[in-house]
């Protein structure tokens, strides 16, 4: 089972790759810019191919990513390149949509995935809408039943279930959870629910607060794009609260996850069959996109940052200064993804 697990996760890791590196591609040539290489992994490479329009098309040892080397990305860095084939002599908006245009990729196909999924399996509802509670857990002890919609957590509107599970799973400095509610009826209440603390399966502490969500599936074409939509709103939305809650202390990196993490969602889906796995794709491709127009170095957004900085003050910033900026934003990236992979590992003892 492993090793089917581990095929999946490069088959799935690639798919994200080409489809994000294939964005770059197409606007880049398309706009006439000279391409070097088109690199699927990373580290040596063990195939490559020079194809008819002189691009090396290459495949790396290391299934964590892939680029699209261009010629002057940041300045004109070879003396055989016509001038206007170097990317960095190319209009602003032209530059603006190559480097937005893998991201865009990575969005067009969640979003294609989530519809086809909805259209050929149905889907579950993603209104905050209380199917049932646990008998001898916090919800129900609280006075909350089936039918409640819940409207708010500790002051924080909610309009998915989405949303909720990321606001449950954030630090509170209290030890109640205050949940505002609509009732049946109309009639808005609020609730301090305590959680109810457990043991996961790896022995980690985990609040449990005994509620379940409506499991009911609709179809149609309709219902379908009505989803996608929503879905696809709803994981954007939870990534900003995600980020931002990051960097405000209130999540810890102990909830973020690497290759290893994604080993072991990648395994689950499997056994709950393909939906889930097409379903994990899109969640996962929505989250390259996000990640990568985030204005942080080596990232797409940190390059169409120094673009707004060069339209703003009427001039390309200097050169050396930009790549700097990429190269410490890269090994922080680095540091980043071997902490978060060791906390993967240690996750599994």
């Amino acid at each position: 089972m492993w090793i089917l697990t581990l095929i999946v996760l490069i088959l799935i890791l690639g798919l994200l790759v080409i489809v994000h590196e294939f964005g770059h591609f197409i606007f880049a040539k398309k706009s006439g810019v000279h391409i070097y290489e088109f690199s699927i992994g990373m580290g040596p490479i063990i195939y490559k191919k020079i194809g008819k329009d002189k691009i090396q098309y290459s495949i790396r040892a290391l299934p964590i990513g892939g680029y699209v080397q261009m010629a002057g990305e940041v300045s004109e860095d070879d003396d055989k390149i016509p001038k206007n084939k170097f990317m960095c002599n190319k209009s602003a908006f032209t530059r603006f949509l190559i480097l937005v245009a893998g991201v865009t990729f990575n969005f067009l196909l969640a979003f294609i995935l989530l519809f086809f999924s909805a259209l050929i399996w149905g889907s579950q509802g993603l209104d905050p809408i209380v199917k049932n509670t646990t008998k001898g857990y916090p919800m129900r002890e609280a006075g909350i039943e089936k039918g409640d919609r819940i409207l708010a957590i500790n002051g924080k509107e909610v309009n998915t279930w989405d949303k909720a599970q990321i606001l449950l799973n954030l630090k509170n400095k209290s030890e109640y959870y205050t949940f505002k509610i609509e009732k049946k009826d109309g009639e808005v209440k609020t609730y301090k629910v305590k959680p109810k603390v457990e043991k996961d399966e790896h022995g980690n502490d985990k609040k449990v607060f005994g509620v379940n969500i409506d499991t009911t599936r609709k179809y149609g074409f309709v219902n379908a794009l009505k989803y996608a939509v929503l879905k696809f709103g709803a994981v954007i939305n939870s990534m900003c609260i995600v980020i931002v809650n990051l960097f405000t202390g209130n999540l810890g990196l102990n909830a973020l996850s690497g290759p290893v993490g994604i080993y072991g969602v990648v395994g689950e889906s499997l056994t709950v069959g393909i939906q889930q796995i097409i379903y994990l794709i899109a969640f996962l491709s929505i989250n390259l996109g996000f990640i990568n127009i985030l204005p942080f170095p080596a990232f797409d957004g940190g390059r169409i940052l120094f673009l707004i900085i060069e339209k703003i003050k009427g001039s390309p910033v200097d050169s050396k200064v930009e790549n700097a900026f990429h190269t410490v934003g890269f090994i922080l990236l680095m540091i980043l993804m071997v902490y978060i992979t060791l906390q993967d590992i240690l996750k599994l003892f």
